[in-house]
C-alpha cells in the first residue's frame, strides 16, 4: 500500500457524529470535541486492532548503519557494501546482517521500516526532531548550552494524553537522559509542562542495581519525610507555589506514589529474574550479586544494553506505559562510527543489540506482552553509504532503519525499499511525524488532535500519518 505522508489517516468526527454527540447532551468545549475527535479518529482507524498498553523506545544513540544492519546491499561496490556477509532470517527474502543472528531467528515477528529519513545532519537537531516527530527549532545546529524544550517527546505527549487515568507514572526513561554537549531537549514534555517530564531511573555499575534518579536522598530519608520538610520549608517562607512549581510537585508527588509501589520495587530489583532470563538478555551469572560492587562491576558494565532492556520489560509488567531505553555511550561505545565502523559495530555494537532486542521480543511474547506493547528501535539517523578514508561511515540522515515489533505489528513485513545503495528512499519515504504519528495511534489517539503550547496556540499530537498498512 503506498504511504502518502501529506494524507492523515485518522479522520475527525463526522458531522453526523457532532450532531449525535449534542444531542446525547456531550459538552462541545474545546476539551470535550478533541476527546471525542480522538476517540473517532482511533475507532475509524484500527478496525478490531484494540489500542497498545504500553511502548518501549530504544534509542540507538549515534547512528547505526543500515546497511551493516538491517538494510545490507550485497550486490552493492565493495567501497559500499562493506566488509560484512548476510544471513537469511526466519522470512523468505529479508536477509540481514551476518552479525544479528538471533534477531534473524525472530524475524517473523518483526517489521522493518527502511525509508526513515529527515534533513538534520547533527545528532542534536536529528535526535529532537526523532523523539518529537518536529524538525528542531534551532536548524541544523549542535547545542553547547542548555536550552529549554519546546515540543514534547512521545512519552511526554502519552503522559499528558493519560493524565485523567491517575497514573503514578506514565513515562520512565533509563538508564540515564542522552546527552552530546549538554543534555538534548527532546526527552522530556516541552510546553505541557514538567509533570510529564519522564520518570528518570539511574543505574550503578558499581551495585549492579537501579535507582529513581528522582528520589535520590540520604539513607533513612523517605518520601513522607521528604515531602514533610519540603511542605514545612514553604510554610516558613510563606511562599505560594508558582504555577511551575505546583507542576513540579504533581510530578513529584507521582514519583513517590511510584516508588512506593511494591511492583515497582520488584520491577528495578533484576536480581528476582531467573539465570535463564537473564542469561537470555546477556547478563553473566556473577552479575546477579547486587551487593558485591568488586565482584558485579565488571560483568555487569559489558552488559548494560540487556540488562536495560530487561528493566524496561520489568517496568512495562508494573504498569508504566511509555519506557525510554537510551542506548549511549555504554562502556565508551556508541553507534557513532566515522572510523572503524566495521570494528566497532562487529566487536561492540551488534552483538550486545541483536541479543537485547531479540531477547525483549522473545520475553514479552512467551509473557503475553507482545501483542500490547508495541516495541520501535532506531538511531537518529543512519550512516553514509560510502566508506570514508578511516574505515568509518559518517552521518546519513537521508534514509535508515527502524525496527517494529508488538503492539499489533504484522510480523516479517518492511514498509518502504531504499535504492541500490540504501541511500535515498526508493518507494514509501516515512519521516519522524510519521512514527511519531504511529506511535499515537497505536495507544488509541488521533494524531490530529490538539495540544496547545503556553502560548495557547493550537499543535496537531503528530503531523505525519500512522503506517497502518503494518499492522492488523
Amino acid at each position: 500500500m503506498a504511504h502518502d505522508p501529506t494524507r492523515s489517516a485518522c479522520p475527525g468526527p463526522t458531522r453526523r457524529g457532532v450532531l449525535a454527540a449534542m444531542a446525547s447532551g456531550l459538552a462541545l468545549d474545546l476539551p470535550g470535541l478533541l476527546r471525542a475527535r480522538a476517540e473517532a479518529g482511533a475507532a475509524a482507524t484500527a478496525p478490531g486492532l484494540p489500542p497498545i498498553r504500553a511502548c518501549i523506545a530504544i534509542f540507538y544513540y549515534g547512528g547505526p548503519s543500515q546497511l551493516d544492519t538491517f538494510d545490507p546491499k550485497p550486490d552493492a561496490p565493495a567501497e559500499i557494501r562493506g566488509e560484512f556477509g548476510t544471513i537469511a532470517t526466519s522470512v523468505p527474502g529479508i536477509r540481514v546482517c551476518e552479525h544479528l543472528p538471533m534477531s534473524a531467528r525472530v524475524m517473523h515477528k518483526l517489521a522493518l521500516v527502511r525509508t526513515m529519513h529527515h534533513q538534520h545532519r547533527l545528532h542534536d537537531p536529528a535526535s529532537i526532531h526523532t523523539f518529537t516527530g518536529r524538525p528542531a527549532p534551532q536548524g541544523d545546529f549542535e547545542l553547547f548550552s542548555a536550552v529549554p524544550q519546546q515540543f514534547p517527546s512521545w512519552g511526554g505527549t502519552v503522559s499528558y494524553m493519560m493524565r485523567r487515568r491517575d497514573l503514578p507514572v506514565a513515562h520512565a526513561i533509563l538508564p540515564f537522559a542522552f546527552h552530546n554537549v549538554v543534555e538534548t531537549p527532546c526527552q522530556g514534555a516541552g510546553f505541557l509542562g514538567p509533570a510529564y517530564d519522564p520518570f528518570l531511573v539511574g543505574v550503578d555499575p558499581a551495585a549492579g542495581s537501579y535507582r529513581a534518579e528522582l528520589l535520590a536522598a540520604p539513607e533513612g530519608v523517605g518520601p513522607d519525610r521528604r515531602r514533610r520538610r519540603r511542605d514545612l520549608l514553604d510554610a516558613v517562607e510563606g511562599r505560594a507555589a508558582s504555577p511551575h512549581e505546583a507542576a513540579m510537585r504533581r510530578h513529584y508527588d507521582k514519583a513517590y506514589r511510584l516508588l512506593a509501589s511494591e511492583e515497582v520495587a520488584r520491577a528495578l530489583d533484576v536480581g528476582r529474574e531467573a539465570p535463564r532470563t537473564l542469561a537470555r538478555y546477556g547478563v553473566p551469572e556473577g552479575a546477579r550479586d547486587q551487593g558485591g560492587a568488586a565482584h558485579a562491576s565488571p560483568a555487569f558494565g559489558r552488559n548494560m544494553r540487556g540488562w536495560n532492556l530487561l528493566v524496561a520489560r520489568r517496568l512495562v509488567e508494573a504498569g508504566v506505559p511509555f519506557v525510554n531505553v537510551s542506548d549511549f555511550r555504554q562502556q565508551g561505545q556508541n553507534w557513532d562510527s566515522h572510523a572503524r565502523n566495521f570494528e566497532q559495530h562487529r566487536d561492540h555494537l551488534i552483538p550486545p543489540m541483536d541479543r537485547g532486542l531479540s531477547a525483549l521480543v522473545e520475553d514479552l511474547d512467551a509473557r503475553g506482552l507482545l501483542e500490547s506493547t508495541l516495541v520501535v528501535a532506531l538511531g537518529e539517523f543512519g550512516r553514509t553509504p560510502r566508506i570514508n578514508k578511516d574505515a568509518g561511515r559518517d552521518h546519513w540522515p537521508d534514509c535508515y532503519t527502524a525496527v517494529l515489533a508488538g503492539g499489533g505489528v504484522r510480523g516479517g513485513a518492511v514498509y518502504g525499499a531504499s535504492d541500490r545503495f540504501a541511500a535515498q528512499p526508493a518507494s514509501d519515504p516515512v519521516s519522524p511525524a510519521d512514527l511519531a504519528a504511529t506511535i499515537f495511534w497505536r495507544f488509541g489517539l488521533d494524531p490530529a488532535a490538539e495540544i496547545r503550547d503556553a502560548q495557547g496556540r493550537p499543535h496537531r499530537l503528530a503531523d505525519g500519518s500512522p503506517l497502518a498498512s503494518l499492522f492488523g
